[in-house]
């Protein structure tokens, strides 16, 4: 007997990482000339010792670092985000507003859970972080994609020709993964007013705000007196403080949304685990000079993809920003046969356009990801030297797209 598979996850795409890590599984690479991965932005470091030694010495000797703790999160965590937020966007905000996520994915999907239904729709700009939709799927919620300009920006006027009767949401991601770009504060506004005029969310995923190339306050939609009738915003302590392992994430919103969300956490995984809590309360509360420093060696390395892509004729930038860059590439091959087999030919590990994007979408095919986050100055001139070698046949000349 076969057991019945759900069909929403039959039909859902397989995890882009889970696919890409099969391309190298069970593969060796010269000493000499070692694979270079860029096909995920997670730290390879583990977190400073102060915060390691906070965490262990919560496990040796706090017996609540065991046990259950509020479904919402850990209230000292709570306030310190909330004043955190207070203070870098001139909000109005407390720990009522805050809820502490089992990473910034589950941000995303107890917010789903708590905004919409089965035949509901949401709206991503294009190209858009996987899994994002791959929920939106799972959960039987219709993906409305929003294709971008050369920019990699969303336009509101043709997010709100999009704007149907079901339509729950529009989500952002800025710094944008996979695209790197950074909204502008007035597009954001813009965006925000859209949506408070439509009656539905803005939801804005800042995993990666603490990178951000321009420093003082990110936007002004927090600034807002009422943001939260809007408003939505997602956050990862992951990327900020070297915890992916201990998946810890959050969401800002409005107490009522709190309330309903709080629903989702509590079936889905009780409470997030106290050891990564315990973490990123002492980030907060001591890191914020060695995050410093984190940001302006990103900053560095960002600086070095932009002049390497100098180097590569025929090669265009689209977008850059944080731990991202986004490629369009020069040859006649579709990007995910491309990626494939840099692997054998370069021995470089990137994600293709087309998995950030609705299966089919033509401008996939010309597109990748680089997440350089993980590579130093000396691994992203290996990394230019490697594609500009790539012993592969051209496209023909045309319009750029």
């Amino acid at each position: 007997m076969t057991l019945p598979l759900a069909p929403a996850l039959q039909a859902c795409m397989a995890s882009p990482i889970v696919e890409s890590r099969a391309w190298v599984k069970g593969r060796t690479f010269p000493a000499d000339r070692p694979l270079i991965n860029v096909s995920q932005a997670a730290p390879v470091a583990a977190p400073p010792e102060g915060l390691r030694q906070a965490m262990a010495e919560a496990i040796l000797s706090d017996t609540s670092a065991h046990l259950y703790g509020p479904v919402l999160g850990n209230d000292p965590l709570r306030e310190a985000l909330a004043a955190r937020v207070a203070r870098l966007y001139g909000a109005r905000t407390g720990a009522a507003n805050v809820a502490i996520t089992a990473g910034c994915n589950m941000a995303f999907c107890a917010t789903i859970a708590s905004l919409a239904a089965p035949g509901d729709e949401v709206i991503l700009p294009c190209p858009w972080y996987f899994n994002h939709a791959m929920w939106l799927d799972m959960a039987g919620i219709v993906t409305r994609p929003l294709e971008t300009g050369d920019d990699l920006l969303p336009d509101p006027e043709e997010a709100a020709a999009l704007i149907g009767p079901r339509t729950r949401a529009i989500v952002l991601v800025s710094p944008n993964n996979p695209g790197g770009v950074e909204y502008p504060p007035a597009l954001l506004d813009a965006f925000r007013d859209l949506c408070r005029a439509r009656g539905i969310a803005l939801i804005i995923d800042e995993t990666y705000r603490d990178f951000l190339a321009a420093g003082g306050r990110p936007h002004d939609l927090l600034a807002d007196p009422d943001w939260d009738d809007t408003v939505i915003q997602l956050y990862s302590f992951s990327k900020a403080y070297r915890l992916t392992g201990h998946r810890v994430g959050a969401i800002l919103a409005a107490p009522r949304q709190i309330a309903e969300i709080e629903k989702f956490l509590d079936t889905m995984v009780i409470c997030v685990a106290q050891p990564g809590q315990i973490g990123a309360l002492w980030g907060l509360e001591n890191l914020d000079g060695w995050l410093a420093a984190e940001r302006a060696e990103i900053l560095a390395r960002r600086a070095a993809l932009e002049a390497a892509m100098t180097r590569l004729p025929g090669w265009r930038l689209r977008g850059i920003g944080a731990y991202f860059a986004y490629l369009e590439h020069p040859f006649a091959t579709d990007a995910t046969d491309l990626c494939r087999r840099m692997v054998d030919e370069a021995g470089v590990l990137a994600l293709p356009g087309s998995f950030f994007g609705p299966a089919g979408r033509a401008r996939g095919a010309r597109e990748l990801r680089i997440a350089f986050a993980n590579v130093d100055a000396a691994g992203i001139d290996a990394l230019a030297g490697r594609l500009a070698g790539l012993p592969f046949a051209l496209a023909s000349p045309g319009p750029s797209g």
